[in-house]
């Protein structure tokens, strides 16, 4: 299949890009992407929470006082969670989050992610993004160009650092370099803006 490319200025291109059927024409697999994304987000999640049980909290081994004759009810340790100072009833423990997911199908819901993006027309393949420098309102002005101002990730074959400083001054506006997509911010974004060379990368990734 053939995806067209836009020029800098918003035109289309007479020029188009030949891409694999495999890659960026195959059926959308919602539950495989839902699982995706579930595994990316949940390895991403530190799980570095702890609490101290009862048997965790320091000191306690001495009865606060005698079983019988005070009137209040019988207590072998004061590091009971009813107690001030005392244990956490079920305490957090420190605990892995990931979730285990095959390469073949990380790459499977990646294709099927860049598929879906073709087919609602959210995929927007120019020639490149070229700046000389660091200007937000230069890089605003070809993203307005393209009509793609409000949610949009910008995919390079090789990030500029020029680019990189202009687009974090834009609200809802990302850029990273084609080895870096994942399928959270595939799917985070409104539209996807990529240059030719970082279509012809991810494609030889996932070949």
């Amino acid at each position: 299949m053939e995806l067209n490319l836009t020029t800098a200025t918003g035109k289309a291109s007479k020029k188009a890009i030949e891409v694999s059927d495999a890659n960026f024409g195959r059926e959308f697999n919602e539950s495989l992407v839902h699982q995706a994304v579930t595994a990316y987000l949940a390895g991403g999640r530190q799980g570095s929470v702890a609490q101290k049980n009862r048997a965790a909290v320091s000191g306690g081994g001495k009865k606060p006082f005698k079983q019988k004759g005070t009137g209040r009810a019988r207590a072998g340790t004061t590091r009971g969670p009813i107690w001030r100072s005392g244990g956490v009833t079920f305490a957090a423990q420190p605990r892995d989050y990931s979730q285990k997911l095959n390469k073949k199908m990380y790459s499977a819901s990646i294709r099927s992610i860049l598929s879906e993006l073709v087919r609602l027309e959210r995929l927007i393949v120019v020639d490149d993004v070229k700046m000389a420098a660091p200007k937000t309102k230069e890089l605003v002005e070809k993203l307005t160009a393209l009509g793609v101002i409000d949610s949009v990730l910008i995919v390079m074959d090789e990030l500029t650092e020029a680019v990189a400083l202009s687009a974090r001054n834009i609200p809802h506006v990302d850029a990273c370099q084609s080895d870096d997509i994942n399928p959270v911010n595939l799917v985070g974004y409104d539209k996807i803006v990529m240059t030719a060379s970082a279509v012809k990368k991810i494609e030889e990734t996932l070949s």
